[in-house]
């Protein structure tokens, strides 16, 4: 299946990855205005964006029940939700202001990010094809221009809540393009079957360490050049835009990769590659230098946490599969917002460049759960 072709097949959830996809985008390459503005350290700042994992921690209750009620009205209406959410960040001047806009954003994030995959998973089921890579590339597509334009916005010296609200109008435009008709939930005798636990388990944490790796180079890669390495504002954005450009260009590849290869296999060699980037990037002397490592990062982190949803929703029976995909992306997004409070503290203790390291280190731990995900 060409690249074309499965874009067609997705349409709707595409525009749904995009709507999240210029979310984030923006949120990163504002973080040193955002930081800046209340004014707080690297390590208070890093638990602040520990407000997206509390909003998103409503979105493994809500999600499943919000897709069962509105049915193909769910993802449009929690986009518009979404850019709604997104003009907080630009609201906010204060530490608690600051925390609940965070929270806000998150679970409206969390709410679309699990109807979209569900979508996507039951798209696949039906046309026995694999889609996942390709609408996961048009998120980080959406992030790097969503990155770009915000850097130019800041250069041209912007306020933040302008900047946010171009950013909302642009995901408010994909709203209308996300109706899809979705199939009738499957009827049961008798109480519902159990979740299978250790698939949510293993797919979770294969995802988890995937999205912990992600996000903290969207939320700290702008912050490491600007401050570690002298760059300038465009410059800063350019980091985190690197990295979505390289992670559509690995998720695009990876849709004729997945054709060929398990998910298993996909993984154990995507993992190598994001481990020598990362480590590119935290000992660079220059922003060159980084951008080639987060690039390289991108091409490798870029297919495993598709290939650890797609795993989930294949693994998982039709009337499960929304809510074994909901368990599996939350646990993968508490780790992209749990990661970047981390990565404060790390940067705080020990600096940008060890933090970074540590990555790399956590990236390791793929390996052996590829090796779990080959047995089933």
């Amino acid at each position: 299946m060409t690249i074309r072709s499965a874009l067609a097949l997705s349409r709707a959830p595409v525009f749904a990855f995009v709507a999240v996809g210029l979310t984030w985008g923006c949120v990163a390459a504002m973080a040193p205005v955002l930081k800046a503005r209340i004014g707080v350290d690297d390590a208070t700042f890093g638990l602040l964006l520990l407000g997206t994992a509390v909003g998103l921690s409503t979105t493994m209750v809500l999600a499943p029940r919000w897709d069962r009620t509105l049915g193909r009205w769910a993802m449009p209406a929690g986009t518009v939700l979404l850019a709604l959410a997104v003009l907080g960040p630009g609201l906010a001047t204060t530490v608690p202001l600051f925390f609940v806009a965070l929270a806000l954003a998150g679970a409206t994030s969390g709410l679309t990010d699990v109807v979209m995959n569900a979508r996507v998973s039951a798209i696949e089921t039906r046309a026995s094809r694999s889609l996942m890579n390709v609408n996961h590339a048009m998120f980080s597509v959406a992030y790097a221009c969503s990155a770009l334009l915000t850097g130019a916005m800041r250069e041209a010296g912007w306020a933040p809540l302008a900047i946010f609200g171009v950013t909302a109008a642009l995901i408010l435009l994909t709203a209308p393009l996300q109706f899809m008709e979705v199939d009738a939930p499957e009827e049961t005798g008798g109480p519902p079957p159990r979740l299978p636990l250790g698939i949510v388990a293993l797919c979770g944490a294969i995802v988890l360490i995937a999205f912990m790796a992600e996000s903290t180079v969207e939320s700290w890669s702008a912050l490491h050049i600007e401050r570690t390495l002298g760059g300038g504002a465009a410059e800063g954005a350019f980091g985190p835009a690197m990295l979505g450009l390289t992670m559509a260009v690995g998720r695009f590849s990876g849709q004729a990769v997945s054709a060929r290869l398990s998910e298993a296999g996909v993984i154990r060699w995507a993992t190598g590659l994001a481990v020598a980037g990362v480590l590119v990037a935290a000992a660079a002397p220059v922003p060159w230098v980084a951008y080639g490592g987060f690039g390289l990062m991108g091409l490798g982190i870029s297919v495993i946490g598709p290939m650890g949803l797609a795993l989930a929703g294949r693994l998982s029976a039709g009337s499960q599969r929304t809510a074994v995909i909901a368990r599996v992306a939350v646990i993968g997004f508490l780790g992209f917002f749990l990661a970047p409070a981390l990565m404060g503290l790390g940067s705080e203790a020990f600096g940008l460049r060890w933090a970074f390291a540590a990555v790399a280190v956590l990236l390791t731990l793929e390996w052996p759960l590829e090796r779990l995900a080959a047995r089933k």
